[in-house]
C-alpha cells in the first residue's frame, strides 16, 4: 500500500509513537511518502525514515492509497487540504488530548494499522463547505471540513452579518461573528458558543452567532442543499474570514456565499469505532462520576 503521512512539529516525548507508526507501516510492506513539514522536522531531530519522496500538494499524490494524519484534529484539517478532491481516505492518529476527527489513540497504533492493512474498516464520508467570494481569498483551498467563520478583528467593535438563504433575507447578526458549521464542525468552534451537536450525516449546516448583541438570537440548523450569502459591515472597514484554521482579512466590499462542497472528505473508521462512541468518550456522555 502506498501511504502518505502528514504531521506538524510535535513534542519530542511523542517521537516513540511516531516511530511506531513508521515501523508498523514498514512491517506491513507499505511504501511511505512524507509531507514536507514532517520531513523537515524529522531532519531537525536527526531521524531518518525510509521513504519514496516528499510532497507538498495533492498533485503529487496521484497513486496514493492512504493518508495518515499524525497529531490532533488541527493536523488532520491540514491533511484534508493536502488530499483535496483526490478521494484518498484519511486515518487520524491522535497524539493530543481531545481528537474528534483524529480518533485513533496512540495506544492503538499497531492494531489500527493492521486493521487498515486487512481492510477491516469503513469509509466515513463527511460533507465539507465551500466559500465563494468576489475577491479570491483562498485560491484552490476555498473549502472547510469544520466551519467557515466570519468574525471581527482583534478588539474591533462588533460586526453586522446580513445573511440570506437562497436569495431570501434570513437575519442580520449583530455579533462578534458568525460560524457556519458542517455536522463535523458541530463539535468544534460551534459547540463552544452554544451550538448543537449534529450527527455527521444529518445533511445540514449550523449557523452559530458569536456573542450576539441580541439575546433572542440562537443557533439555527438549515439544510445543506441551500446557498447562504452574506454582506458584512461594521465600524471598521475589514473583518476576518476563516476556513477551519486558515484566515484572511476582507473588507465590506467583498461579497461572500457558502454552499455544500462538491466533494467530501473520506475518513477511515476502524471497526468498533463510530461517532457515537467518540462522543461518549470525548464528552463523557453516559458516565456518572459519582459512581
Amino acid at each position: 500500500m502506498k501511504v502518505a503521512i502528514h504531521s506538524r512539529p510535535f513534542d519530542i516525548a511523542k517521537l516513540p509513537f511516531v516511530k511506531k507508526i513508521f515501523e508498523e507501516l514498514q512491517r506491513h510492506g507499505a511504501s511511505i511518502r512524507l509531507s514536507n513539514p514532517l520531513q523537515n522536522f524529522l531532519q531537525e531531530l536527526g531521524v531518518q525514515v525510509r521513504h519514496e519522496f516528499t510532497f507538498g500538494s495533492h498533485r503529487e499524490l496521484a497513486d496514493t492509497e492512504l493518508m495518515v494524519s499524525v497529531g490532533g484534529d488541527g493536523t488532520l484539517l491540514e491533511a484534508v487540504t493536502l488530499v483535496r478532491d483526490t478521494g484518498i481516505p484519511v486515518l487520524g492518529i491522535n497524539l493530543g488530548r481531545l481528537g474528534f476527527l483524529a480518533n485513533v489513540s496512540k495506544e492503538k497504533i499497531a492494531q489500527s494499522i493492521e486493521a487498515v492493512m486487512k481492510g477491516q474498516y469503513e469509509i466515513d464520508e463527511r460533507t465539507m463547505i465551500q466559500l465563494n467570494s468576489t475577491v479570491d481569498l483562498f485560491g484552490e483551498l476555498n473549502f472547510a471540513l469544520n466551519e467557515i467563520t466570519i468574525s471581527k478583528r482583534d478588539s474591533a467593535s462588533m460586526i453586522v452579518v446580513h445573511t440570506y438563504l437562497d436569495g431570501d433575507y434570513l437575519n442580520s447578526y449583530w455579533a462578534d461573528g458568525l460560524i457556519i458549521a458542517t455536522p463535523t464542525g458541530s463539535t468544534a468552534y460551534s459547540i463552544s458558543v452554544g451550538g448543537p451537536v449534529a450527527l455527521p450525516h444529518s445533511q445540514n449546516f449550523i449557523l452559530s452567532p458569536i456573542s450576539p448583541h441580541n439575546l433572542n438570537v440562537r443557533p439555527l440548523i438549515i439544510s445543506d442543499s441551500g446557498v447562504l450569502s452574506f454582506e458584512v459591515e461594521g465600524r471598521n472597514d475589514d473583518y476576518l474570514i476563516s476556513l477551519d484554521s486558515r484566515s484572511h482579512i476582507a473588507d465590506g466590499k467583498v461579497k461572500l456565499s457558502a454552499q455544500k462542497c462538491d466533494f467530501p472528505t473520506r475518513l477511515i473508521q476502524i471497526e468498533g469505532e463510530n461517532f457515537l462512541s467518540t462522543l461518549r468518550q470525548k464528552l463523557n456522555w453516559g458516565f456518572d462520576k459519582r459512581t
